[in-house]
């Protein structure tokens, strides 16, 4: 059974960092594609940034956030937050090697955690 965690949200000002990270477990292929989605309650869920041989980023956390793995735990290193970062984020996963920013794409989901960044 695959399972996603993610930790390491949490409450920050305007201008820090946060790290958070994925714990995935229950795949049975080498191939997985993972990456972070956010939502903001009311709408639409976004593509932050997914791993892959070319990570996506969104335009609005370039040069800011930084996708990773290592082994199976995913990491989104997120500095100079801004209020527009306030989000519930979402770890997702499928298998393939193919990463699109498409959240309809994968059908594996964590909990999500919660970002709040305040002015």
């Amino acid at each position: 059974q695959v399972q996603l965690v993610e930790s390491g949200g949490g409450s920050v000002q305007a201008g820090g960092s946060l790290i958070l990270s994925c714990v995935a477990s229950g795949f049975i292929a080498r191939d997985v594609c993972m990456g972070w989605f956010r939502q903001v309650t009311g709408k639409d869920r976004e593509g932050v940034a997914t791993g892959g041989i070319a990570p996506y980023y969104a335009d609005s956390v370039k040069g800011r956030f930084t996708i990773s793995r290592v082994k199976n735990t995913l990491y989104l290193q997120m500095n100079n937050l801004n209020h527009e970062d306030t989000a519930m984020y979402y770890c997702a996963a499928r298998y393939g090697v193919r990463c699109t920013p498409s959240g309809g794409d994968f059908p594996y989901w964590g909990q999500g955690t919660q970002v709040t960044v305040s002015s």
